[in-house]
């Protein structure tokens, strides 16, 4: 029985950490998509699209900066 609870505990224990820091990963790439798009409310909406359209197309974690940059770049308020 004893066995069985340690078993238990670290399974918990492993499957939170994954879930914090797969929370965490979402939370930055969503800081630096925001903080991109500075204090203009259409802009961070459409950052945040593009920060899923990146998600659908599966960019790379350490390419994503640079594709959520070029995107900013090429906002207008007309794409909102």
């Amino acid at each position: 029985m004893d066995y069985f609870i340690i078993v238990v505990i670290t399974a918990a224990g492993l499957y939170f950490h994954g879930w914090l820091y797969v929370r965490i990963r979402r939370w930055i790439d969503r800081d630096l998509a925001l903080s991109l798009a500075g204090n203009d409310l259409h802009k961070r909406a459409f950052m945040l699209q593009q920060l899923e359209k990146a998600r659908a197309l599966k960019i790379k974690r350490n390419d994503l900066p640079l594709w959520l940059k070029n995107a900013a770049q090429h906002y207008t308020p007309e794409d909102s």
